[in-house]
């Protein structure tokens, strides 16, 4: 299980993901507007606006979802739940939390989710 040092720093890692992930969002919905407001002279150009807006906007979909899902991690923090498996409530392993510092399952039980979906 992570120490109180390692998860203060796992928390910095999701909070300045989380300013990241945050500017990108608006980014993309700043473009988006961008691409409504653009003339389209031809066919051509109203299909590249459409593909850059479609494209604009699965990036930020999947953007907020991984927001959403460092803002659970925040919480878990808080409340002093994060690093423990929502399946089986056993430690997730540090390595894992490094590597995917919000996660919610330790290795074998994200396996078993994954299956389930």
């Amino acid at each position: 299980m992570a120490n109180a040092k390692q998860i203060e720093e796992l928390k910095n890692i999701l909070l300045e993901r989380k300013e990241l992930i945050t500017r990108n969002i608006q980014g993309s919905r700043d473009s988006i507007d961008s691409l409504k407001n653009s003339e389209c002279n031809d066919e051509y150009d109203y299909a590249e606006v459409s593909s850059d807006s479609f494209k604009e906007g699965i990036i930020a979909n999947q953007q907020i979802k991984e927001l959403n899902e460092i803002e659970d991690a925040l919480k878990r923090i808080d409340k002093g739940t994060y690093g423990i498996c929502e399946m089986c409530d056993e430690s997730i392993a540090i390595g894992r939390l490094r590597a995917k510092p919000f996660a919610k399952y330790c290795t074998p039980c994200r396996e078993i989710h994954e299956q389930e979906q």
